[in-house]
């Protein structure tokens, strides 16, 4: 970490915390945003509401599937590396969501965008909070777990407002840009921080990540239905 960026995090919260706060609520707005959606969705592919159920259990699914191996992959290949790579990945499915012609087609997207949300805030969290001081840890994991209390309850709301005034694809192409700037941001604040030690999967240290990142995805499974 640089040394402006330092001496922000031994003062307060660090811009790294504030931008894995902000792609956390991302990811968690996407988890519900759809639900009122839905009806409109079903009429431009020409199916039932109820069958695109599935885009929201797709995309929760993924995310509590592959959140665990999240903290091992930012170990062998460096944390800044991974959250950028997920960040891309969500962005690019973001806009394929929107291009959806088809149930089948948009359910795949979904797959996709769930494997950039489970790489991409469990990751930017180890990061975070392997350079906060000891004294900061409490107001870091504070700034890190608000989203997941806000954005399930700002979702519907923001997906009706939206399919309302525009076009549901917007729910997804509006992604886009904030996907890019989390890019340029996380490529110049987040710490490359990787084990030097190639552990093994089942770890003693990596079990403790896996424990708190599976918290954070059971707690988005529940919180997103």
């Amino acid at each position: 970490m640089s040394e402006p960026l330092q001496a922000q995090a031994t003062r307060g919260v660090s811009p790294a915390a504030l931008l894995v706060a902000g792609a956390f609520f991302m990811e968690f707005l996407d988890g519900t945003v759809i639900a009122t959606a839905l009806p409109d969705m079903a009429k431009t592919f020409g199916v039932e509401a109820v069958d695109l159920n599935i885009g929201i259990s797709a995309y929760l699914i993924t995310l509590a599937v592959l959140i665990p191996a999240s903290g091992w992959i930012a170990d062998r290949f460096g944390a800044r590396t991974i959250f950028s790579i997920a960040l891309a990945i969500f962005t690019v499915s973001s806009v394929f969501c929107g291009l959806a012609t088809s149930a089948h087609s948009f359910v795949a997207m979904r797959i996709l965008q769930g494997v950039g949300g489970a790489l991409m805030v469990p990751v930017g969290r180890l990061a975070v909070l392997r350079t906060t001081p000891k004294h900061l840890l409490i107001t870091a994991i504070a700034t890190l777990t608000w989203p997941a209390l806000i954005a399930p309850i700002i979702g519907p709301p923001l997906g009706g407002f939206i399919t309302s005034v525009a076009d549901w694809r917007w729910i997804f192409f509006i992604n886009v840009p904030l996907g890019i700037i989390a890019i340029i941001l996380a490529l110049r604040i987040i710490p490359n921080i990787r084990d030097d030690e190639r552990r093994p999967f089942g770890s003693a240290r990596f079990s403790g990540d896996l424990n708190f990142d599976g918290q954070f995805g059971l707690c988005h499974g529940v919180t997103g239905r």
